[in-house]
């Protein structure tokens, strides 16, 4: 459908396609680079120095990987497709046991939680709602982990499967110790079950359990200096240089060619999903629409950047590079382990350090620790706050030793969640978020939720920001997990703390901000006044969400490049490249092909005559919505660079889904974006919207 659709509306001028833009030279339709490439089907091996299997046409590579930092060379077996490990012998933390006064065993306290819990549920103690029940049952369970917590997760676990919440074996993997059961012990244990935690945690079981809590009254008295009047965005130079953006690349070293890749659950292209000469959808050598990023995807997407962003010859090289989180694949967690995290830090940083020139600035992503998602506030009694110190020391001990950050700043990431602050060598100063403390997913978030800062992250942004504006220096923020869109996937209150610190800093000092996350090519407004008045006037900065090069799910592989300023920071232009997916199984001795998507000016300026010198800024985008509002061709143009010109995306020619589409694009925290219609926010399944 998207091909197709998006040859119509070249001729309605709201696309400027790869043969046509590059026809005048110096115009706003110029190409960065070249129209397309071609990725040569032969395997980089000189990208690593040793490999256990070498790439093969129909085998992916296994390298033997050595980590600079931890002296290791990571085994076989970690990778290898057809032996993935599912037990890990990784540490597992639990809260200090306190108070069992009668001296009761564990294993009784075990039994009598369970069938107090079992009471509540078939409604055996009188409560009525839903939410009352799943209150009462935690504070159960708060007891149990405090007076025996390393029974918990055998509690939840069978729980989970005599009440049916889940498959035998999901509850297994869910609630074992080393997956999630040791972090829901923690949880009980030190939450406030019968307040404002106990209704995040029911709602994130079920809303039909308890509804997700409104933000709390937020108070901002002492957290920053006044604004200062009339605050302006800076003058521009006039000077542009080239920046890219890269997000979610989603490694999967144990990819199996030939294995079924139109699985019914979970990742597939894995052995384990059906032996090869079953698969009804062989997975091809460069991966499949259910499927993470095999090695020769990874490594297609690297060789094709210079070319395509014009960036491959010796004095045209980007000036930096983003990178907004997520590494790892989307692996079940029983069969994630600390090494195979580490495994994936060091094969990608090593992978981008061999294409791109000049500093990256990553982020980590929700996908990048074990257990998935999870990240504990130092603010945590004992070693409980310390859990994920590995992680931190690694990855930021990778940045300094490729070259990205300095000893010092290396250093700084270790100690605040491997979140840092950098000046650039063009005066720009990075400013990065661990976004884990505002995820949905990281359960260890429902202890305090009533404090929007409980890991001191937005401290150290503030701070940060203040010398920022006092020094005169424009900033960018990076993150993994989005501030809004539609308000899902962040939790209320600390991104409406985000909201309010990006109002107070911009647009003077904050020129932009990005997230990934999504895996969609996706937009977002932040206003001032918390967004209660939405019009081109109060628009103040632009949330750019970059696309993956991952194609999971029902998107094609893609990233992005920026043309700035180097006076404001300002974003001139975005081009977007992909990969269409869908023609890896019929290619015949060539590489996938990355084209020319669009550029960002080309495709909207025209709907609002934005002038050719101007920034995309806010401004530009709020100008966009307001045309979108008017124009559904522009509602689908946009709609089908969201999932990177995918056959698989759904339409949006609805009036619900336009209405929705520019209401997730004004949303910049989670409450306002769960203020919006819910239903079309991702392209990588049917909308379900009402009214669709």
């Amino acid at each position: 459908m998207a091909k197709h659709f998006l040859v119509a509306l070249i001729s309605t001028g709201y696309f400027v396609s790869s043969t046509q833009a590059g026809a005048e030279v110096g115009t706003e339709s110029q190409l960065p680079g070249a129209p397309s490439f071609v990725v040569p089907s032969a395997f980089p091996t000189s990208v690593f120095s040793s490999y256990y299997l070498k790439p093969a046409a129909t085998a992916e590579p296994q390298p033997a990987l050595y980590d600079p930092i931890l002296n290791i060379t990571f085994p076989l077996n970690l990778t290898d497709p057809t032996t993935i490990p599912n037990a890990t012998d990784d540490p597992v933390y639990y809260p200090e046991a306190v108070g069992n006064p009668s001296n009761t065993p564990p294993e009784t306290l075990l039994q009598n939680a369970l069938n107090e819990v079992k009471d509540i549920i078939y409604n055996e103690t009188g409560l009525s709602s839903n939410c009352s029940k799943c209150i009462a049952a935690l504070s159960v369970g708060k007891t149990l982990a405090q007076q025996a917590p390393e029974y918990v997760p055998d509690a939840l676990v069978s729980l989970c499967q005599a009440t049916g919440f889940a498959s035998n074996t999901t509850c297994r993997n869910n609630y074992a110790p080393g997956s999630w059961g040791a972090i829901w012990t923690q949880v009980l244990a030190l939450a406030d079950v019968t307040g404002s935690d106990g209704q995040y945690i029911c709602s994130s079981l079920s809303t039909t359990y308890c509804p997700l809590p409104s933000a709390a009254p937020l108070n901002t008295t002492g957290l920053w200096k006044p604004k200062p009047a009339n605050a302006t965005a800076p003058k521009p130079s006039g000077q542009r240089k080239k920046v890219l953006h890269l997000s979610d690349f989603h490694l999967d070293p144990r990819y199996q060619v030939a294995s079924e890749a139109n699985c019914s659950s979970g990742l597939c292209c894995r052995y384990t999903d059906a032996p090869t000469s079953q698969a009804i959808f062989p997975a091809p050598l460069y991966g499949s629409y259910k499927c993470d990023t095999p090695y020769f995807l990874a490594l297609a997407a690297l060789q094709s950047i210079g070319a395509m962003t014009g960036t491959n010859g010796y004095g045209s090289e980007p000036a930096f590079t983003i990178y907004t989180g997520d590494l790892v694949s989307h692996d079940a967690q029983n069969q994630m382990s600390r090494e195979y995290v580490e495994y994936t830090e060091t094969s990608i940083y090593s992978m981008l350090k061999s294409y791109i020139k000049n500093p990256i600035f990553p982020v980590l992503g929700n996908h990048d620790s074990t257990p998935e998602n999870i990240d504990s506030p130092y603010s945590l009694p004992g070693p409980l706050g310390k859990q994920f110190s590995w992680n931190y020391d690694h990855v930021s001990s990778l940045w300094q030793h490729e070259g990205w950050l300095s000893k010092a700043d290396a250093e700084e990431a270790a100690i605040h969640y491997a979140a840092y602050s950098v000046k650039t060598h063009l005066g720009l100063r990075i400013i990065t978020l661990n976004t884990d403390f505002w995820y949905r997913s990281n359960y260890l978030n429902f202890i305090n939720t009533t404090d929007p800062d409980v890991s001191g992250s937005f401290k150290f942004m503030i701070d940060e920001l203040q010398m920022a504006e006092d020094a005169g220096e424009r900033v960018w923020i990076l993150g993994h997990v989005l501030s809004g869109w539609d308000g899902t996937n962040p939790l209320p209150n600390p991104t409406n703390l985000f909201y309010q610190i990006v109002d107070r800093y911009s647009p003077h000092v904050i020129a932009n901000v990005f997230w990934g996350h999504t895996h969609e090519d996706q937009v977002l407004i932040y206003y001032s006044n918390n967004g209660t008045m939405q019009n081109s006037s109060t628009a103040l900065t632009t949330g750019w969400i970059g696309p993956s090069v991952t194609p999971l799910t029902n998107i094609n592989s893609g990233y992005r490049m920026y043309e700035i300023d180097t006076g404001s920071f300002e974003i001139m232009d975005a081009y977007t490249f992909y990969s269409d997916v869908n023609t890896y199984s019929s290619l015949n001795g060539t590489g996938p092909t990355y084209q020319f998507e669009y550029s960002t000016r080309a495709t909207y300026g025209p709907s609002i005559s934005w002038p050719e010198d101007a920034p995309l800024n806010a401004t530009f985008w709020h100008g966009v919505t307001e045309a979108m509002e008017k124009n559904r061709t522009l509602v689908e143009v946009f709609n089908t660079f969201q999932g990177k010109s995918s056959i698989k995306s759904p339409n949006c020619t609805s009036d619900a889904c336009a209405q929705a589409k520019v209401c997730y694009m004004r949303s910049g925290s989670a409450p306002i974006g769960r203020a919006c219609p819910q239903g079309f926010a991702s392209v990588q399944s049917p909308y379900l919207g009402k009214n669709f």
